[in-house]
């Protein structure tokens, strides 16, 4: 996508990202935006709670912002118009996705906080560990974490790289700088540093994407003009595609928004985000306001059509957003967008790599250690694996092809869903459900779904299962989760047949 530099877009980028570069270091002295306080607050970022997780005292707005930062980040941006613009109304399957979360979020977080304050956990791993008393299944919730955060990770890097070919920076120098910053403000700042920049990306992202529905439809002729020239362009396509979904994609359809809600929730910089807040109410309070987010980003997936109708004609359908911006906005508003959507990859960057490095300090290296790391060695290790990690995953966009990235992340989902037979069980006491049993369906859900996923060469998530002669297209975390269950209900019923009686979980929620 590199060609003429835009220096008008690129002078108001350059200008956000500084102002962005300016906020994530003055974030380590942001005592702002906490809930209500008895007394003065302490903030030392030699504290892993204090670094890695805010202190535990965001308040309801910036938990709004915060975990609308983690889950809307800049590939959501590119690659959901992307869909849309590739496959049409199948695309938005996105949209209820995110709408699912939030019951969820309302139904399980709240006493999944309130357990983790009570036992001082960090991670969902810490979670695991503290309730299951189990060191094997808390090590492979962490080691699935991180294997779904690092190629999600380095997507947002891919978003970033869109961003800076639209403005026609040449190389990959851009993109270096770009992530040599945002790793020196985190491992200065923390979680606050992402908090305090989300509050700026919310804020661009609305104007930015209040301003596309409405002006760039008045462009083109009004929506119905924009919905009649996406019909006719994806009929074009090979395979065609259509605005609608047919009946032989519902399942599909169905099975990608529900088990997409699943996984989402229990992603590290999701469960970050949720125990950074400082109570209960906070999180409750966010699980019914969350669902703005939603809204924006059915708006936000109409910008495929927009691209459609637009006469868009590009082979890098993950170009779409940043090219329909630049021929329909002045270049200086367009600049103002793009520096919006590189936003959008800083701050997810900064939570993943700051949950994925908790993981590792905490439940990896933390688990085999010698001895108890005090809470400054922890927090030293993690700013440290926090920066090994955000450089891990530069090297790999720049040195493997994009699609790599895309194919992994592919399997996030699929594994991430593997992990809720186990939380449902440590977050509900359940008593039947031995440790072992949970591994072992852990691992056949595991294995399943990534067999699946490999039988259609890592493009697809959607299998096409065969059941009594008939084929059911539906997302493959489904199936796999069931068997998952299954396993883990069979191994418990053997358990209980010959094993001795099982030791009870702590039974204080």
């Amino acid at each position: 996508m590199t060609g003429a530099l835009h220096w008008t877009a690129l002078l108001i980028f350059a200008a956000v990202f500084l102002l962005i570069t300016i906020a994530g270091f003055v974030a380590s002295r942001w005592h702002g935006g906490f809930r209500r306080q008895r007394g003065p607050i302490a903030i030392s970022l030699a504290s892993l709670d204090e670094w890695g997780l805010g202190g535990r005292r965001f308040g309801t707005l910036v938990t709004w912002f915060l975990i609308g930062g983690d889950a809307y980040t800049a590939y959501t941006v590119i690659a959901v118009p992307a869909l849309v613009y590739g496959v049409g109304g199948f695309g938005f399957f996105a949209v209820p996705y995110a709408a699912l979360c939030y019951p969820l979020m309302l139904i399980f977080m709240p006493r999944f906080w309130r357990i983790c304050r009570e036992g001082e956990y960090v991670t969902l791993s810490d979670f695991i560990r503290g309730r299951h008393d189990s060191r094997w299944l808390a090590v492979a919730f962490a080691l699935t974490g991180l294997l779904a955060t690092m190629p999600y990770l380095a997507l947002q890097l891919v978003g970033m790289q869109v961003v800076l070919g639209a403005l026609g920076l040449p190389g990959e120098w851009p993109l270096i700088a770009a992530f040599v910053v945002l790793a020196a403000y985190t491992y200065s700042s923390g979680l606050r540093a992402p908090a305090l920049i989300a509050i700026v990306k919310d804020v661009m992202l609305y104007v930015m994407v209040i301003a596309a529905v409405v002006i760039i439809p008045i462009k083109l002729g009004g929506y119905g003009r924009v919905f009649q020239l996406a019909a006719a362009a994806l009929a074009q396509h090979h395979p065609a595609g259509s605005l609608s979904i047919g009946p032989e994609r519902y399942l599909a359809y169905a099975t990608l928004a529900g088990g997409s809600a699943l996984a989402i929730l229990l992603y590290p910089h999701v469960i970050t985000g949720v125990l950074a807040s400082g109570s209960e109410r906070a999180i409750q309070r966010n699980a019914a306001l969350l669902p703005i987010y939603s809204i924006l980003l059915g708006l936000v997936a109409l910008l495929g059509l927009m691209a459609l109708a637009a006469g868009i004609d590009t082979k890098t359908p993950n170009a779409v957003v940043p090219l329909l911006f630049m021929k329909m906005f002045p270049e200086w508003f367009a600049g103002f967008c793009l520096a919006a959507i590189g936003v959008s990859a800083l701050v997810p960057a900064a939570i993943m790599s700051i949950a994925a490095a908790n993981l590792v300090t905490r439940n990896l290296l933390g688990e085999f250690r010698k001895g108890k790391a005090s809470s400054a060695q922890e927090a030293t290790i993690a700013k440290i694996v926090s920066l090994l990690i955000k450089f891990g995953a530069l090297a790999f966009v720049l040195g493997l092809p994009t699609t790599y990235a895309i194919q992994l992340q592919l399997l996030g989902g699929l594994w991430m869903v593997q992990l809720v037979p186990g939380f449902l069980a440590a977050l509900y006491g359940w008593k039947w459900m031995p440790p072992s049993a949970l591994l072992a369906g852990w691992a056949a859900g595991m294995l399943l779904g990534t067999g699946m996923a490999w039988s259609l060469h890592l493009k697809s998530a959607v299998y096409p299962l065969q059941f009594f002669g008939h084929t059911y297209s539906l997302y493959a975390a489904i199936p796999s989760l069931a068997v998952n269950f299954l396993v883990a209900l069979l191994w418990s019923a053997l358990a209980r047949m010959f094993v001795k009686p099982i030791a009870s979980l702590p039974a204080k929620a």
